[in-house]
């Protein structure tokens, strides 16, 4: 993914949690067009926003279980930096993250066609993962995702 596409998925993701109005998508290009961002770029994060909200399927029940451990297979390590790897295996070992919506994760970014997927491409796919999951009952985990402050999840 174009690292300007990133970013504009950041900036949208940003308008949402802070509960900006969504009714006029118009609205919010002509902001991006107005930062210096092309229409082509912000057609493409909406795109890439919208197949990753719909494809994605509901988040069944948690169980109360200990976590499992999962060990990425050579396609994933060659996908996920070591950075992302070790982030999405933290957030699962602390309970953050389940696994299926880690699974949805780490497939997302295996069909990406651009290399390796940085933290950062992760972070956001997390987020939007999130999103689309479990829309209002992880506000809390975005915002501490988002601005690295994982450590206020547990306080």
């Amino acid at each position: 993914m174009n690292e300007r596409v990133l970013i504009i998925v950041g900036i949208i993701a940003q308008y949402f949690m802070n509960e900006h109005d969504f009714s006029n998508e118009r609205e919010i290009v002509e902001e991006l067009l107005g930062a210096g961002f092309e229409e082509k770029e912000i057609n493409e994060a909406f795109t890439w926003m919208e197949t990753i909200t719909l494809s994605t399927s509901p988040v069944l029940l948690k169980q109360l279980r200990p976590p499992q451990l999962r060990v990425f297979s050579p396609l994933e390590q060659k996908k996920l930096s070591i950075e992302a790897q070790g982030f999405l295996t933290g957030l699962r070992m602390k309970g953050i993250l389940p696994s299926d919506i880690e699974e949805e994760i780490i497939i997302r970014a295996c069909q990406d066609d651009e290399g390796q997927n940085s933290l950062e491409e992760i972070k956001s796919i997390t987020i939007l993962s999130l999103f689309a999951s479990i829309q209002h009952d992880h506000f809390r985990e975005i915002d501490c995702i988002f601005e690295d402050k994982l450590d206020k999840l547990y306080h």
